[in-house]
Parts: structure tokens; C-alpha cells; sequence
């Protein structure tokens, strides 16, 4: 994989010019729908809420794309509520048409990744929809295996995941201490 170094900041209202200009992507629009204004409405209230951390991705001080972190487990209702407590999903666009098929969705993911498993993370989670192929791509590219299909609240999705490496300083609870 290509490598790069992203800055993560987190979105704020100076932000909403340049979230609106690359939700009229096409390549944008295509998985988040062509309602502009209730997209920026959700992504104010991620900002505004606690089970979701808004940011923008940066590559050498340049906005690229816009991902979400978030936590299943504070959200009413959520689907992926199965999941193991502590596991975080991620939501990632690319915004900028100019970054799109450069290795950026799978380099970004990957660098989260690593930085959500140093801070304790035991599991992530991806769902793109399945026609979205350049986004699975990127997502197994990153380290994230197919878990299953689902059908969910905004349709048909392909649920992923990538676990803590287990060489990270975790406690192992199936020792034990015989001295």
C-alpha cells in the first residue's frame, strides 16, 4: 500500500461550504443520495451529538474526504448493536474527485485503524453497500474481511470488520499466574 500521512481534525462550521460542494460529487452522491441539505443536517448533528466524532481527512494541510467515527453501542436502535462492545465503525468519503482511485480510502483507513486499536479498540467495522466496489476494495486492502450482507435502515450493506492485531500490549485473561 502507498504511503501517506493524513491529519485528522474535527469538522467544523467553516467546513459546511466544502462538505456541500463534494456531497454534489457524483461519485459522492451515488451512496449518500442527492439530498444535499439532509446530509449536512446529519453531519451538523454528528458534529453536535456524542456517539459520533465528525473530521476531515487532510493530506499535506489539503481537506481530501470526510469520515465518521462511531459507536454503535451509544446509538438507540442501531443495527450493529451485535456487534462486540467497544467495537467503532467507520463511515469514509472520499470528497475530492481528484484523490479518488489514488490507494487514499485504503491508506486511510488502514492509518485509522491503527490509531483506533493503539487508543483500545478491540474491533472496527465497515458497511458499504455492495455495488460500492471501489470502497470494499479499499476497506480489504486495509485489513477489513467480509462478515456478512445485511439489509438494513438505508439499505443493502456488506458488513466488514478488522480486529486488534493480538501483539498489541491487551491483557491476555487466558494466562494465568502459578507462581
Amino acid at each position: 500500500m502507498t504511503e501517506f500521512t493524513y491529519d485528522l481534525r474535527a469538522v467544523t462550521p467553516d467546513d459546511l461550504p466544502l462538505l456541500e460542494s463534494w456531497l454534489r460529487q457524483p461519485h459522492v452522491s451515488a451512496w449518500w443520495g442527492d439530498d444535499v441539505t439532509g446530509s449536512l443536517e446529519e453531519i451538523i448533528e454528528a458534529a453536535e451529538g456524542v456517539d459520533t466524532e465528525p473530521v476531515i481527512v487532510e493530506l499535506d494541510g489539503q481537506p481530501i474526504a470526510y469520515l465518521e467515527i462511531y459507536d454503535p453501542h451509544m446509538e438507540d436502535d442501531h443495527p450493529y448493536q451485535d456487534q462486540p462492545f467497544g467495537t467503532l465503525g467507520l463511515d469514509l468519503t472520499i470528497g475530492d474527485p481528484a484523490m479518488i482511485g489514488k490507494g487514499h480510502g485504503a491508506a486511510i483507513l488502514a492509518q485509522v485503524s491503527e490509531q483506533l486499536f493503539e487508543e483500545g479498540a478491540p474491533q472496527l467495522i465497515v458497511d458499504p453497500h455492495p455495488d460500492n466496489t471501489g470502497a470494499i476494495r479499499a476497506a480489504t486492502k486495509a485489513g477489513f474481511t467480509e462478515v456478512e450482507r445485511r439489509a438494513e435502515m438505508e439499505g443493502a450493506v456488506v458488513l466488514m470488520r478488522r480486529e486488534a492485531p493480538a501483539d498489541l500490549d491487551q491483557p491476555n485473561l487466558d494466562q494465568q499466574d502459578d507462581s
